[in-house]
């Protein structure tokens, strides 16, 4: 092969490569691996709390038009549903903004079609992604109760064989899990207590309550470095329109000198001749 050829490959590489906004793509790859825990995790974790309140603590699904904590289940795994698809666009969207206000487009395109189109594109994704970053605070701490639950009734489980003589039950209308007129209470020394604690169901759906949190928290720091990110492109746009700017008004100055010197040169010449 050429070396000139095989030279000119290795520089375009090395430009496309600089071109890539690394702190977006770090951000975008958290905000990915966060979302699809999040969203995987307690999918899953959800389907396994049906099937302990059905199995365990026999909870009764109720007609379709009735609000319990099935239909609640089932709207929130369609809430699951949209984040995912949601956050996989909007990571997309910041990704594409990352490599608008990048020095590739910049050596494309020019200072102009940045600052004026980017900096307005960098100031409504700050605003959008600090409400986002509120949202998912706020989601966080709703995933914290059933880690909550889950833990209390595994800590139970575990310490249900040192108690002797103690009983502990558990009951779901302290949780608001069933009506208060229903009695759906497991308690220590009955055999569905020791089946449930035995059981793979419970371990398995307390886990995944855990990683959904992690998956949750996740996405929080996602979403600062991606304020982060964004402030400094924003940063970046405004200084970008300020240069611009002072490069205009510099040049005009300089064409207007130059106009003038051409003009009483001109004068003087006319004058000697």
């Amino acid at each position: 092969p050429d070396p000139c050829s095989m030279c000119g490959c290795l520089e375009c590489c090395i430009k496309c490569l600089g071109g890539i906004p690394y702190p977006s793509l770090i951000a975008t790859i958290l905000l990915y691996a966060g979302v699809a825990l999040f969203c995987g995790c307690g999918h899953e974790a959800l389907s396994g709390t049906v099937t302990i309140l059905q199995n365990y603590f026999e909870v009764v699904r109720g007609p379709v038009d009735s609000l319990d904590v099935f239909t609640m289940i089932d709207i929130i795994k369609y809430v699951i549903y949209g984040i995912a698809s949601a956050f996989f666009v909007y990571g997309i969207l910041l990704m594409v903004e990352g490599f608008f206000t990048s020095g590739a487009i910049k050596d494309l395109y020019g200072d102009f079609k940045i600052t004026t189109c980017g900096r307005c594109v960098s100031a409504w994704f700050i605003m959008l992604t600090y409400i986002f970053m509120l949202a998912w605070l706020g989601v966080t701490a709703f995933t914290s109760l059933p880690v909550f639950i889950y833990f209390n009734i595994w800590t139970i489980c575990q310490n249900a064989t040192i108690l002797e003589g103690v009983t502990l039950c558990l009951d779901p209308r302290q949780y608001g899990i069933v009506p208060i007129g229903e009695g759906k209470t497991v308690c220590t020394g009955s055999d569905k207590f020791y089946k449930m604690c035995e059981s793979n169901e419970l371990d398995m759906t307390f886990h995944l309550f855990v990683c959904s949190l992690a998956g949750a928290g996740a996405a929080v720091i996602a979403m600062i470095h991606y304020l982060m990110v964004l402030s400094a492109n924003w940063a970046y746009v405004k200084d970008a329109c300020r240069m611009q700017k002072y490069e205009d008004t510099k040049s005009k100055e300089e064409q207007e000198l130059h106009d003038i010197h051409s003009t009483r040169s001109k004068e003087r010449l006319n004058a000697y001749t």
